[in-house]
């Protein structure tokens, strides 16, 4: 028997359970067919820093909607706590931008101006004043920028808690099951063909990130995805080091865990789909650690991991219908900020998938054929 769902999405990732949960929510019947296990790419690869200022400092959509997913996490986690008794460990502590000379530290007095025109938060902190903020480090920095409504949190457990919420409001989530291609005839999308069966659908969502192209193949229209391998490391501390996560423009960061675990990230190797990790890659990351906190060289080296992230051309991310194709949307493409644009992902995904009113100046900006203008 050929099974019928309202919605396929291809792909379980933070993108693609989000949107499954706010529609599963809704009362939509709603299939995520992941091939592996849920979470266990780019999610579960990141950082978890909801980093909206620190990431992006041009004012424009992708800022826009950066804030209004950082402002909707609160709710979303208490909500997944509820349902699910899963604690995503949200950390609001604040971002620290450390400037490491004095011309960095004009850039970023500069730019702090500019960030307290979206978030009078944002302010300047002298070398003296970051020290005693952040007493491990390093004397020779000259002030940091302090962004305190930047947080961040454990991207495996909000992708697991999001798929289970989603199961508990009826989705089904298939791991482990390979979507080999499209149904579509004419140029309407009917579902898709996994490795060992045919599901039809009203609706398919791809949420594939780095591999959308793989699968789409011919259906991609003319915007662009690809593959950025991050590299990252985790050590461990018995004591405390640092309390905020800490960013860099180039981005690298560092970010405190609970257990006193700090993760440390992340090299940019575009157009790589090997995960391997280099020991060059582990050496700078190190070096750099060093460098804003010298005392990290007494930590424990616990392990290293590389993941994909999904980057465009133009560093929007694809959200919204094909337009060719009927009844086929894309979600994909969101580079660094997968974790943070999770939340208003999914909102406006599901929101449009159900016909319901969405930011035309978000449609506009993120709509897939839109390269043809730049191009």
């Amino acid at each position: 028997m050929k099974e019928h769902v309202d919605v396929i999405v291809v792909g379980g990732g933070v993108i693609g359970c989000s949107i499954a949960y706010q529609l599963a929510k809704n009362g939509v019947k709603v299939m995520v067919l992941e091939r592996n296990k849920i979470g266990s790419e780019a999610s579960s690869a990141a950082a978890g820093i909801l980093g909206a200022q620190a990431e992006i400092d041009e004012e424009g959509p992708l800022l826009e909607f950066a804030l209004q997913s950082r402002s909707q996490f609160s709710e979303l986690v208490e909500e997944l706590k509820e349902e699910t008794g899963i604690d995503v460990e949200l950390i609001q502590k604040g971002v620290l931008k450390p400037a490491r000379s004095q011309q960095e530290a004009v850039l970023l007095r500069e730019k702090v101006k500019q960030h307290q025109r979206w978030d009078r938060d944002v302010t300047w902190l002298t070398q003296q004043e970051a020290v005693e903020q952040e007493e491990r480090l390093s004397p020779f920095l000259a002030g940091a920028m302090y962004i305190p409504n930047d947080g961040q949190l454990n991207p495996a457990k909000l992708t697991e808690a999001l798929a289970l919420a989603a199961s508990y409001h009826g989705a089904i989530i298939n791991e482990y099951c390979d979507v080999r291609s499209l149904i579509y005839v004419e140029n309407q999308i009917k579902g898709v063909i996994t490795a060992n069966q045919v599901i039809h659908s009203d609706k398919v969502i791809v949420t594939t990130g780095s591999w959308a192209k793989q699968l789409m193949g011919g259906l991609l229209p003319k915007c662009n995805v690809y593959p950025v391998k991050g590299e990252c490391i985790s050590v461990t501390t018995r004591k405390k080091v640092i309390e905020c996560t800490i960013f860099l423009d180039e981005g690298f960061y560092l970010v405190p865990k609970t257990g006193g675990r700090i993760v440390i990230g992340a090299t940019k190797i575009p157009h790589s789909f090997n995960k391997d990790v280099s020991v060059h890659g582990v050496m700078h990351l190190l070096q750099k650690a060093k460098e804003i906190v010298p005392s990290i060289g007494e930590a424990v080296f616990e392990r290293h991991w590389a993941g994909l992230r999904p980057q465009t051309a133009d560093g929007l991310p694809y959200l919204g219908k094909h337009e060719e194709y009927e009844r086929l949307y894309m979600a994909f493409g969101h580079y660094r900020n997968g974790i943070l644009l999770s939340a208003a992902t999914g909102i406006f995904m599901a929101d449009l998938i159900q016909g319901r009113p969405v930011s035309p100046y978000f449609l506009e900006a993120f709509r897939a054929n839109r390269h043809h203008i730049h191009t």
